[in-house]
């Protein structure tokens, strides 16, 4: 029997999943060592992995800026954050990360991949204070004024918006610098935005488009950009750092790393990041 018809048995496929189309959240769940994925998903990550042995070290540096991210804002007093694009559940999800110093703290997970739903809400159990909605991160009104975000998200208060390796997977042309600008805009003062990108600076020609072929077989096209085009999702907002150096877009190893030196590997240099404080 193949893995595909394993994990078919293990968790139905909900309605509106096709095994047979690559999606990046099982993709990504891959490249961190995770068998929620379908032999679809393997194939083009063995292909991605082939020409670019880099990606795992991408994917691994991602998830920790992700989580460094996530325990700072819950260090500053953010008791509430929405992961939006959350992905797959894997090792130190948001609310297991911020939970852990703030037993209170309440996440809302988004994605609009139904497997994503179906996974995680099994995995979350009888955790009161996490949500998930399925929904997609273009419908901004969908996401926001869903019912069991709202049931949780008081944004009378500061709010932590989580955006990691999320907005690579929105098209220029569908204007994401806007659609960060309107997420950002229902916040409360004091709410942060986190943020990563896939970058195609210092990154070879022939390895980004081997990704976009790559994705371009799955559910969604992945779109690369430059340090300025990122820059641009923080307009108007207060980049700040968690240890005194300067407060910017760095690559996703750097941010709150503890040796700088090792942090700053050719996976890390794959992706920009950032965090910033609502005025």
């Amino acid at each position: 029997m193949s893995e595909v018809a394993d994990l078919t048995e293990e968790l139905q496929v909900p309605a509106g999943v096709d095994p047979t189309v690559p999606a990046p959240a099982r993709m990504y769940d891959y490249f961190l060592g995770g068998r929620h994925n379908f032999l679809a998903d393997r194939d083009v990550a063995d292909q991605v992995r082939e020409m670019i042995p880099e990606v795992i070290d991408a994917a691994w540096a991602n998830r920790g800026f992700h989580q460094r991210a996530a325990r700072w804002l819950a260090g500053q007093g953010i008791r509430q954050f929405i992961d939006i694009g959350s992905g797959l559940p894997t090792v130190g999800n948001t609310h297991e990360v911020v939970q852990d110093l703030v037993p209170g703290a309440r996440v809302v997970y988004v994605d609009h991949d139904p497997l994503v739903l179906a996974y995680s809400a099994r995995l979350r159990g009888d955790n009161q204070n996490a949500e998930d909605t399925l929904a997609a991160l273009r419908e901004r009104e969908s996401v926001l004024g869903h019912a069991g975000l709202r049931a949780l998200i008081d944004f009378a208060e500061p709010v932590g918006l989580m955006m990691t390796a999320v907005m690579h997977f929105v098209a220029s042309a569908s204007r994401p610098w806007g659609l960060v600008a309107r997420y950002v805009r229902a916040l409360a003062s004091g709410s942060y935005l986190v943020l990563s990108q896939v970058t195609d600076e210092k990154t070879p020609p022939r390895s980004v488009r081997v990704a976009e072929q790559m994705y371009a077989k799955g559910t969604e096209n992945i779109y690369f950009r430059g340090k300025a085009d990122i820059e641009r999702f923080f307009d108007g907002l207060e980049m700040v750092s968690p240890d005194g150096t300067p407060a910017a877009v760095v690559h996703v190893g750097e941010w709150g790393a503890d040796d700088p030196g090792l942090a700053d590997s050719d996976g890390s240099r794959w992706l920009y990041c950032g965090v910033a404080r609502c005025p």
